[in-house]
């Protein structure tokens, strides 16, 4: 049996374009796969904040720079979890292409892959046909009231 992608699709009886493809249609499944989980969000958070790595002796990097990374251990002692827990967490942000590691020495470090993020960003935004969006508080509200 042969399987065929659709091209078209009919609504209203008008015939449109599908407008994603099977690549941006898997970065973008991933973008949401890893967004779906709490801990997964606040870990990026965590990155995004730019808190720098912890205190181990082969660091190398001073706590406030943010492309310094975050230690597994780090995460860790911030989420009350298991090394295997984290980064099983950790590998469903770098699935996304969200997040990069970094080995120094025995440890990895994890820190935010800002341009991948910035494109997965606008692939969703082109997707929904979303423009620039307007400032918080000075846009129409849409939607249901």
């Amino acid at each position: 049996m042969v399987r065929r992608g659709l091209d078209l699709v009919e609504e209203n009886g008008a015939r449109l374009a599908v407008p994603v493809g099977a690549e941006e249609a898997g970065r973008i499944s991933a973008l949401g796969a890893a967004l779906s989980d709490p801990i997964r969000v606040r870990m990026l958070g965590m990155m995004s904040a730019g808190r720098g790595c912890c205190e181990l002796p082969d660091c190398g990097a001073p706590a406030e720079d943010q492309e310094a990374g975050i230690c597994v251990c780090e995460f860790e002692r911030y989420f009350g979890m298991g090394q295997s827990k984290v980064s099983y967490h950790l590998a469903k942000l770098k699935e996304a292409g969200l997040v990069r590691e970094e080995r120094r020495g025995r440890w990895s470090f994890y820190s935010l892959e800002r341009e991948n993020a910035a494109r997965l960003s606008g692939e969703v935004r082109d997707l929904l046909g979303l423009d620039a969006q307007p400032e918080r508080g000075t846009g129409e509200r849409r939607g249901p009231r």
